[in-house]
């Protein structure tokens, strides 16, 4: 048996899923996710705190384990991603930041030697595909002719053969925001073999995804597919006049009147936000139908009772709240993300709000779900949480850990500049730091100020001295590089 890295202690009885797992070998169960990218926690008709239409997602979620405290431990696209597919921490999967030409310099992608969950399926006989947003690979010199490759910063690259970690179907691309009209690589091209497509990305992946799920229906080996959609990613403009008018009578000086985290900010976050969020929520809309689609698609197979399906984002986004743009940053509007799975009659749905599980925490958790447990990879670092999702309440994870790594670019590395933070059920606290010096501490009560204005780091030194504490243990077990650093906090 592989040495198993966890945080969590699971009860010592077999797991149900796993029963169905490991009955019939012709019966394992498949496995389907779909990520949307920079898609909010909140952000679906379910949860009534957004002015946003998702009838498909609110179908789902009435079927699934809804998590609703489910967050990005690094809210950024490649980091979150190199830690979903590897659960390993970003100094150890290679991924510190986003994968781009100046981070390259410093060897910035997925390492190909790390064993991710596709690995695993792979191994095991699992038929694997994947569909869309990868960004796990470094641009290298001469950069791929594309448009987001010709400025000062080049994003987009191939990812040849051997650093796909197990996948066999391939229609993918490093990165790129041309929504209306992708590009793509399909399994066999070289890296000059790029193909365009004029149709907005979500709707051309999911017409893919239907057509592999047809192929499966009649095979014997199961199959895991994962289709990354890049939307509601910047670019919100960028998607289908049939979305747009499901929004123009949005009352979206209502919508800024009722966040005081976005009142409060200057003119030019307030106008970012009032410009972007009609089109933010078409663009969720336009992911809610090709997600319905893909699960007729899935019904009508005949596989949906047999397969693992899972709903997630790599992080949420700012939008000017906070005086933010993006989402590199520990509010909730940028960690918290959606985490919806279903498997049939096999998990009995419910709305979950006391799981404090992580986008990171999924390699484990999903093959032991699968009855691969003992295959979960050596340098797997998050927790399995199979147990948990099914509703165990026993061993319950005590907060999430939050990170950035800040100094990773042309002229170096540097560990010990950046931000680490811990969420718990109630408070939120991050500390940020350069060249191994505190800069800044935040902490937030969560149940009392919910919109995190009211900074009380300075004014509550025994919950901050809680907070740190949980921090720097979570810290020390994945032997983070800034251990030390943030030691030093009094």
């Amino acid at each position: 048996m592989k040495k198993i890295l966890l945080f969590s202690l699971c009860l010592p009885t077999v797991c149900p899923l796993q029963i169905a797992a490991e009955n019939k070998t012709d019966r394992r169960p498949n496995l389907l996710i779909v990520m949307a990218d920079q898609f909010r926690g909140d952000a679906f008709g379910f949860r009534g705190k957004e002015a946003v239409m998702t009838p498909n997602l609110d179908q789902f979620a009435s079927q699934a384990v809804v998590l609703n405290q489910a967050v990005s431990g690094y809210p950024v696209s490649s980091p979150a991603r190199g830690m979903f597919l590897s659960g390993a921490y970003p100094h150890r999967n290679g991924v510190l930041t986003n994968c781009q030409s100046h981070s390259a310099t410093q060897d910035v992608e997925l390492r190909q030697d790390l064993t991710c969950w596709s690995d695993i399926l792979k191994d095991e006989g699992y038929h694997t595909a994947y569909i869309g947003k990868w960004h796990l690979d470094k641009p290298v010199e001469p950069f791929v002719d594309c448009a987001n490759n010709r400025g000062a910063m080049a994003w987009n690259e191939w990812c040849p053969p051997e650093r796909r970690h197990g996948f066999d179907y391939w229609t993918a691309y490093g990165t790129y925001d041309q929504h209306l009209r992708p590009l793509y690589w399909s399994r066999d091209a070289g890296r000059n073999e790029f193909y365009y497509v004029d149709q907005w990305g979500p709707e051309y992946e999911t017409d893919l995804a239907i057509q592999y799920l047809d192929s499966m229906k009649n095979k014997k080996e199961p199959f895991t597919l994962m289709v990354s959609m890049n939307p509601p990613h910047t670019g919100y403009e960028l998607v289908p006049e049939r979305y747009k008018k499901m929004y123009r009578n949005l009352n979206v000086d209502s919508i800024v009147a009722s966040k005081p985290h976005l009142k409060s900010a200057e003119k030019k976050y307030v106008n970012l936000f009032k410009n972007s969020i009609a089109n933010y929520y078409a663009c969720i809309t336009g992911v809610d139908e090709q997600f319905g689609r893909i699960i007729d698609a899935l019904k009508a197979a005949g596989l949906y009772d047999n397969t693992i399906v899972v709903f997630v984002s790599d992080h949420g986004d700012s939008m000017g709240m906070h005086e933010n743009i993006g989402k590199n940053i520990f509010y909730e509007e940028a960690m918290r993300v959606p985490f919806l799975i279903a498997y049939g009659d096999k998990l009995k749905p419910r709305q979950d709000n006391e799981l404090l599980i992580s986008l990171e925490d999924f390699c484990p958790t999903i093959l032991s779900m699968m009855g691969l447990r003992e295959s979960i990879p050596e340098s797997v670092q998050t927790r399995d949480l199979s147990k948990q999702i099914q509703g165990s309440r026993r061993n319950m994870p005590d907060s999430q850990l939050y990170m950035q790594y800040s100094a990773v670019n042309k002229t170096g590395k540097n560990l010990t500049t950046g931000a680490r933070g811990i969420r718990n059920e109630r408070y939120t606290y991050a500390v940020y730091f350069k060249d191994g010096k505190i800069t800044a501490e935040y902490l937030f009560d969560r149940n009392i100020d919910p919109f995190q204005m009211n900074n009380i780091a300075a004014s509550e030194p025994k919950i901050k001295k809680k907070m740190v504490r949980t921090l720097v243990k979570r810290m020390e077990k994945i032997e983070d590089p800034a251990t030390n650093t943030v030691k030093q906090i009094k």
